[in-house]
């Protein structure tokens, strides 16, 4: 599938202090580990908004909201944190090794987001170093008051399918949902239809899906997560296909591409 993504959203700073969030999330201090049946999970067809392009005073009857994690969760709602988990923010320092190289030994940039390079989770170490990165963002959303959290760019192995398996996506997922689990969040898939039927594996407890009407693949997320699937779509034909067919099952939401703000003039947003 073709993913969608808002460059507004991908340009979020760095947190400070990761370093050391890394260190206290692999230690495990001041954190408890939570059975992931105990964790908080979205509400079933609830009206949603997807903002991580930047937070805005929800509309009214919205329930479910997706925000960058460098903003806060909207108060009294079902708040999912945006990560990028498996490709690097252009102000994120990462170390070389965590980077994945190509054949010729440079570094493997995503051609469609200046600065952004791929990570490195050919082997378990290199998951394992990178899923404590990420679960320091994780913690930070927890601390702030998410529910849930949203790694995105799992597909990535997709795209480079000479360099990255599958499997080594699942694995390092999987990883991601114990901290998550462990800190008391829920934890979504993001797109990659193929691997829902992964879920037993990955611990994945719900999905956030772009464009699965405008691609046909709502079905593919909403059998193995019981409807349990919010989904936002960039175009009316999309919104259209993703309502007749889901549209009394799922959360879904019609966005501009940008994922702007009600002050921008871009500004989209539409509902069955």
């Amino acid at each position: 599938m073709s993913m969608v993504r808002c460059p507004a959203a991908r340009t979020r700073p760095a947190l400070i202090g990761a370093s050391v969030l890394a260190f206290v999330a692999l230690s495990g201090c001041g954190t408890t580990t939570t059975d992931p049946a105990e964790v908080k999970l979205p509400p079933v067809g609830a009206a949603w908004d997807y903002q991580i392009g930047g937070a805005y005073e929800p509309p009214k009857g919205v329930e479910i909201v997706s925000r960058d994690r460098a903003d806060d969760p909207a108060p009294g709602l079902y708040n999912i944190c945006y990560v990028n988990a498996f490709q690097t923010q252009p102000d994120e320092k990462w170390p070389s090794r965590l980077l994945l190289h190509d054949k010729k030994g440079e570094v493997v940039e995503d051609p469609e987001w200046d600065g952004e390079s791929v990570l490195d989770i050919t082997t378990a170490a290199k998951r394992e170093e990178a899923a404590e990165r990420v679960g320091a963002w994780f913690e930070r959303c927890a601390d702030k008051g998410f529910d849930a959290v949203e790694p995105d760019n799992l597909d990535t192995f997709t795209r480079w399918p000479d360099l990255l398996t599958a499997d080594q996506a699942t694995a390092y997922v999987s990883l991601l949902a114990k901290r998550a689990h462990g800190l008391g969040l829920a934890i979504a898939q993001k797109n990659t239809g193929p691997l829902a039927t992964r879920r037993a594996t990955t611990g994945l407890d719900f999905a956030v899906v772009e464009e699965c009407g405008r691609y046909d693949e709502c079905g593919a997320f909403a059998k193995p997560y019981k409807d349990r699937v919010v989904v936002v779509e960039y175009e009316d034909k999309g919104l259209a296909k993703a309502c007749e067919g889901f549209g009394d099952r799922l959360s879904v939401v019609r966005r501009d591409q940008d994922v702007s703000t009600p002050d921008d003039d871009g500004y989209v947003r539409d509902v069955c």
